[in-house]
């Protein structure tokens, strides 16, 4: 056979053209392939609770829980409001809070049908803290918070002898959480009477973290965040807050027994009620969580909730109680034991 020679016969050409469209169709049609289901667990929201979450959540992926499936959980920091924003949406699992939900975010949740647990799980205080080196300020009363913080002082109150005669004629130097922080929030409703009622001119940020370290460096410098975050650094000087009666220093005792008000706030964290129907691994971490909240929340300076307050957290989360028992705002000076008794008559 001359394997040189050109075929010319039609019907070999036709049959030759059929076998290589054949075979370039069999090559061509693949199989379907399955989309993978991301399994992460997501947690945004706010950065005061982030150290309680954090740790805890390392805690559960060593535990025999997580360990056979190692499932991935994700804890970011978008501040309590913004963390709602992607938890209405349903972008996230849990939303980490240091205020309760807003009407506004209650709202959100409705709209895309985001039903939701609410948790408290630990306590906190706002923390008023200078610089170290700071020989003037030992203690502030809240009056004199307003007149630093409120609108009106925005370019206008700029030095320390303008709050008080007494103090040097130094430039004063803010430092506070941005305004998607559930701590500005609570801050500006118990100071200034009104959420979100601030001056704008300050170093803003949502890292208590970078706050604490500014604070730090400055000697002029005035600030507010979470009294956990205080606790951390050594060249800050807490003050005592004076409401009316008397300067008060924040701490275990003075906020269980609410001597310490209106700066004492609880905690809470917020679960996505279907995806924890729905999704065993995120059960097994609430269950966890609970478990591990009392002795990890004091560890890290938070003061713990009475041990009924997280049998009361069980029960809501295992029987999927939906809504909130805070009508949609902060309840300013609210102690231990009244928030254990809105939890039995929610």
């Amino acid at each position: 056979m001359n394997l040189g020679k050109v075929i010319t016969n039609p019907l070999c050409s036709i049959i030759l053209a059929l076998g290589i469209l054949t075979g370039c169709a069999t090559q061509a049609k693949k199989p379907p392939q399955t989309k993978a289901v991301d399994q992460t667990i997501k947690i945004d929201g706010s950065s005061t609770v982030y150290p309680l979450t954090k740790t805890i959540v390392e805690e559960y992926q060593n535990s025999p829980a997580n360990l056979t499936k190692n499932v991935p959980v994700t804890v970011q920091v978008s501040g309590t409001g913004g963390g709602f924003q992607k938890f209405c949406a349903g972008e996230t699992h849990i939303n980490n809070a240091s205020r309760p939900i807003t009407t506004e975010e209650m709202e959100a949740c409705k709209n895309k049908q985001v039903a939701y647990i609410e948790l408290p799980i630990a306590f906190d205080a706002i923390a008023i803290v200078v610089n170290q080196q700071n020989k003037w300020l030992n203690s502030i009363t809240t009056e004199e918070l307003k007149k630093i913080w409120e609108t009106a002082a925005e370019e206008k109150i700029t030095h320390w002898n303008q709050i008080n005669p007494d103090f040097p004629n130094e430039p004063i130097n803010l430092f506070g959480p941005g305004i998607d922080s559930g701590t500005f929030d609570y801050f500006t409703e118990a100071i200034m009477g009104e959420p979100g009622a601030s001056r704008s001119d300050y170093f803003a940020s949502e890292d208590d973290y970078l706050l604490s370290q500014k604070v730090g460096e400055d000697l002029h410098a005035l600030g507010y965040f979470s009294l956990a975050y205080e606790q951390q650094y050594n060249n800050l000087k807490l003050l005592a807050v004076d409401s009316g009666q008397g300067a008060i220093i924040p701490n275990p005792e003075t906020i269980k027994n609410g001597a310490y008000k209106p700066l004492s706030r609880p905690l809470f964290i917020y679960v996505n009620a279907a995806a924890a129907q729905k999704n065993e691994d995120l059960r097994k971490l609430i269950d966890f969580y609970l478990e591990q909240a009392p002795e990890i929340a004091s560890n890290l300076r938070y003061i713990s909730l009475p041990a009924e307050a997280y049998e009361l957290d069980k029960t809501a989360f295992h029987t999927g109680k939906v809504g909130t028992a805070f009508e949609g705002k902060s309840q300013l000076n609210l102690t231990l034991y009244e928030l254990l008794t809105k939890q039995r008559n929610f």
